[in-house]
């Protein structure tokens, strides 16, 4: 079986998983101690990360292998499992692109990461604008109206 060591640890930020108001919520990123400082040094002249992390708080049972709505909502398609960007796929990680703060030791300070406290972090880099998409980007309209208050700011949730 394929395993991952965790290289670091959310820190901070959302405390309950939730499918909107991501936005504006700062966090750390802590290194484990058993890497040497050095492997950051240059980090912090890059705006934004690409980080994968572990659904930690999910369990196996919440996989879901066949077509349903996004977020239950018929007003959608139903679309199988690999297009969906949640825990319920069968590797349960996540891959997000915070924007990097500050980098203090080995604590990356960071705006805009989608996972919660104590989120096992299983690798991280910086953000390449040459290794993004190439082409035109396509996808249909569901995603878009899913995904309107995706990145509102957290602070706006109770309203």
């Amino acid at each position: 079986m394929l395993q991952f060591k965790p290289i670091a640890t959310v820190v901070g930020g959302h405390i309950e998983p939730a499918d909107d108001f991501q936005g504006g919520v700062e966090s750390i990123i802590r290194l484990n101690d058993e890497y040497p400082l050095d492997t950051l040094q240059g980090l912090e002249e890059f705006s934004h990360l690409a980080v994968i992390w572990f659904f930690h708080r999910a369990s196996p049972d919440d996989v879901q292998l066949h077509a349903r709505s996004p977020r239950g909502d018929s007003r959608w398609p139903a679309t199988g499992t690999f297009v969906h960007r949640n825990h319920r796929r069968p590797a349960q990680i996540a891959t997000s692109y915070p924007r990097l703060l500050r980098v203090d030791g080995r604590d990356l300070h960071v705006t805009d990461l989608d996972a919660v406290d104590g989120t096992p972090v299983l690798d991280l880099a910086p953000w390449f604008v040459a290794m993004g998409p190439r082409g035109p980007i396509t996808e249909p309209a569901w995603p878009g109206e899913m995904l309107a208050r995706y990145w509102a700011d957290a602070a706006d949730r109770s309203h």
